[in-house]
């Protein structure tokens, strides 16, 4: 009902309660997880933004991908932006200009820090973008595998537990 008298999120009408976006199940988890990996790695703070969009058109679970998000922070960002930027040159033949951090937020508004942001990410080029499309979809990946099997192996387990119950 709250999303339904939400001003902002009343005009998506029931796309927002469909029931796949809430529950959690294999498919729904893996598929969440996995929204969330790929897109922590988008720049900037519009990763939360498209893993939503993502979570809505593939039908998966909202809040995990949502959270799932959160493993990019100020401590993990430049980590993944250098691993990302170093793949994209080995796919990449010839020179590349070196890698420099990313401009710290600080004090400064959020449209001058995005505007630095984006000139950050162009003098790295296509390294980093390529690098970064490849990393966020082997991490998309992996999470799905990982999420699958965990949910997997969880079920055997239970199976197990719950037939040496029956015996005894």
């Amino acid at each position: 009902e709250s999303i339904r008298s939400n001003r902002w999120l009343a005009l998506f009408g029931d796309t927002l309660l469909h029931p796949r976006l809430w529950h959690l199940n294999r498919h729904s988890a893996a598929g969440g997880v996995a929204v969330g990996l790929f897109c922590g790695l988008i720049p900037g703070p519009l990763q939360m933004l498209g893993a939503a969009i993502l979570s809505v058109i593939l039908r998966v679970n909202l809040p995990l991908a949502l959270f799932t998000t959160l493993y990019t922070n100020p401590l993990t960002i430049v980590p993944l932006y250098f691993v990302a930027y170093q793949i994209g040159r080995l796919v990449l033949p010839g020179p590349h200009a070196p890698f420099v951090a990313p401009p710290d937020w600080a004090d400064q508004g959020l449209s001058v820090w995005v505007g630095q942001i984006v000139d950050w990410m162009a003098g790295l080029g296509k390294p980093l973008a390529l690098g970064l499309g490849v990393l966020a979809s082997t991490l998309a990946v992996l999470g799905y595998v990982a999420v699958r099997a965990a949910w997997r192996l969880y079920l055997i387990r239970a199976w197990r537990r719950r037939s040496l119950r029956r015996r005894h």
